[in-house]
Order: structure tokens, then sequence, then C-alpha cells
């Protein structure tokens, strides 16, 4: 059977799981490029005739055009669900990636910003229009929680608590998030101005963030949010001004005001904790002789 054929019934299988529209996307990118490599280089298109020999070649191909380990352990593990799929449905018997190992990766220190650049970025919006107010809400609500960007654009008005925020993450998990009193003072000044604005206009959505038209807003809106705050805040030009920079430096800044790992991977919606350790990475040495002065065995007896 034709690999083309099986990658969109695959793709189906996702939708039908209710993954989302990014990973859908990466699955199916992923695959698409060993597909391509399959025909391309070796003539092959039925998946039978796929060996691991041929994965490893891919591989091979990948790193040899440039690309990175952390990028190829990506393929890599989209390709090894394609095929477990392939397994599970029996249009395979053997499951090439079965030995597949993941390569290792370089470990990335991410630079994010300093304490004054983002409180800068904060100051660059006021609370003088809804749009100007939504923005600085935005900015406060991805460093107070470090959700992630597509968490922060599906937030419903009804998910907003007292004291926190009710998240739907990453492979669809439910989770909540501590809000601050800074940051709820900031929100409800931003829901008076929301309610004013919109008080003539029938809203179809009820996303805690919309657009000037109450629609609810793109990840390319929100990285223009970030990105001009960065900006008119003159963030160093080294800093990439992101959303998940944003994230990067919440993490951080949890660790680094003494927020023990484990809570710091629940409240980030992290797999595992050992995705939150790549955070200590980037804090430097002085920030963890404070933290563990502050932990002393001794001087907390």
């Amino acid at each position: 059977m034709f690999i083309k054929d099986l990658l969109k019934e695959f793709t189906f299988d996702l939708q039908i799981k209710n993954y989302s529209k990014r990973t859908i996307e990466t699955y199916n990118y992923n695959v698409g490029q060993l597909i391509n490599f399959l025909e391309t280089h070796h003539d092959i298109s039925d998946v039978e005739d796929v060996s691991s020999l041929h994965i490893k070649k891919f591989i091979q191909y990948q790193s040899e055009i440039g690309n990175k380990s952390n990028y190829i352990n990506t393929i890599i593990k989209s390709l090894r669900a394609f095929y477990s799929y392939l397994v599970n449905e029996e249009y395979v018997s053997l499951n090439v990636l079965a030995k597949i190992k993941l390569l290792k990766e370089d470990k990335v220190v991410i630079k994010t910003f300093t304490d004054k650049e983002v409180a800068k970025m904060i100051g660059v919006y006021d609370f003088k229009s809804y749009l100007n107010a939504r923005n600085k809400v935005i900015i406060a609500m991805f460093v107070d929680t470090g959700i992630r960007m597509t968490e922060l654009i599906n937030i419903q008005s009804g998910w907003i608590n007292e004291t926190n925020i009710r998240v739907f993450g990453k492979g669809s998990k439910w989770r909540y998030v501590p809000i601050s009193l800074m940051l709820k003072k900031y929100m409800i000044r931003y829901e008076r101005i929301k309610e004013g604005y919109f008080k003539n206009k029938k809203l179809d959505h009820g996303n805690y963030f919309l657009s000037r038209s109450g629609r609810p807003l793109t990840g390319v809106q929100i990285q223009n949010v970030v990105r001009n705050a960065g900006v008119k805040a003159n963030v160093r030009e080294d800093i990439r001004c992101s959303p998940h920079t944003l994230r990067h430096y919440s993490i951080q800044s949890n660790l680094r005001n003494g927020l023990d790992l484990y809570s710091c991977s629940r409240i980030a919606g992290h797999e595992n904790i050992q995705v939150t350790k790549r955070y200590l990475q980037g804090l430097e040495t002085e920030n963890i002789l404070e933290l563990a002065s502050k932990s002393s065995p001794l001087m907390n007896l």
C-alpha cells in the first residue's frame, strides 16, 4: 500500500483523537519529508518496501543538509507515531523505527529577558484603549503564568477564577495556573474596558482575549503584540521577542525565586520534570548559588 495513502488515514485518526492542528501539521510535514526522500532517492512508494536502513539513510541525509539534532529528533518522533499507527492497524508487521534511537542533542541555552526589559515591555501598553489594555494583559499574563501562546489564545472568559486560570494545554490536558494579585488587578481593569468596548456589539466568541472585531486572536497577532513591545522597550537585539521567550523567562523566574522544580513543572504543563530541568541551563551561576543559599539544610533546621 502507498505510504501517501496511509499518511492521509493517519492524519484522519489524529483528528479523531483530537490532536491539535499544529501537532497534526508537524506530523504531516515530517512524514511527508520521509515520503519525498524515499521516492526521490530510492524510488520507493510502497510501505512494505521500507526498511530500517532506509530510515537511517534518511536521518543521515537530514544531518548532511545541515539540520541539527534537535530538529531531526522531532522528525524521528513523528515517524515513530506514524509507524506505531501502522503496526496497530496491521498495515506492517515490523516496526522499522523500533531500533532507531534519538540523536544526542546539543544543550541549547536560550537567552531570555532581564527583569528590567520585561517591566519595560509591560509598560509599553496602557489602559487608555481596549487594544492597549488587552495587549498589556497579554504580556503580563505570559510573564505571570508562563502559559503557551495557543493556551492563551484559547482561554475562555468562563475559565477565569479568582486566584487561578483553567488552561487547556498540550496533549489535550487541563491544568490550573495561579495568577498573582498584580495580574488580577490588571485583569479587572481590562475586563471593565472590554465590557465597555463591546457593550453594543454581539459577541459570537467567548475567548478572554478578542480582536477589535470580536474574533479570537491568531498566533501572528499575539506574536506582533510581543514583538512590538520588545522593539519599543529597546530589548537587546540578540533576544528573540516572542511568546515562547516570555514563557522561558517566567519559568526561569519561578525557579530563580525559589519555586521547587516539581511545582514549576506542573504549572508549566510539562510532560515530565526532565523538560523543566532544561530551563535551569539558562540560569547564571550566581542565581544557582543564591538558590542554594536559600535552601541550605543547616539554615533551615
